[in-house]
């Protein structure tokens, strides 16, 4: 009886872990693979997180998702050549790399007036270049 336990326990075990592979949401959850869909979540999440104020209680746990959804996304998207080109993503990649160049390089400093307000530019000509189609 205990050996058939063992088996069964470990049985369950690996399809839970296949299972649980086969995800493609990412640690997010965010991510559905509709493109569209996913960039405009990707601005939202973001624009949340750096606007937060540097003395709020939830900066941490903002910049954490920030940075999760950021990973989410390049490995989702990262490969696909057929949105490796349209400009809306090569516009939010550089947006993506500049924040999180901030959160790894100044990971207990608030993000600078500058680099909100380029942000914010890249944001609006990510969501006016999916609005065309590019």
């Amino acid at each position: 009886m205990r050996q058939f336990m063992t088996r069964l326990l470990a049985i369950v075990l690996v399809a839970v872990v296949g299972l649980a592979g086969c995800s493609n949401a990412g640690v997010s959850g965010k991510m559905t693979g509709d493109y569209k869909q996913d960039t405009l979540t990707v601005v939202e999440e973001l624009r949340t997180a750096i606007n937060v104020a540097p003395d709020d209680p939830e900066k941490g746990t903002a910049e954490v998702n920030a940075r999760n959804i950021i990973n989410d996304y390049f490995s989702y998207y990262r490969r696909d050549n057929a949105i490796d080109g349209l400009s809306s993503f090569a516009t939010l990649r550089t947006a993506l790399n500049g924040l999180a160049g901030h959160y790894s390089s100044y990971p207990n400093r608030p993000i600078p007036e500058k680099l909100k307000k380029r942000l914010e530019q890249e944001f609006k000509q990510v969501e006016a270049a999916l609005k065309r189609g590019a």
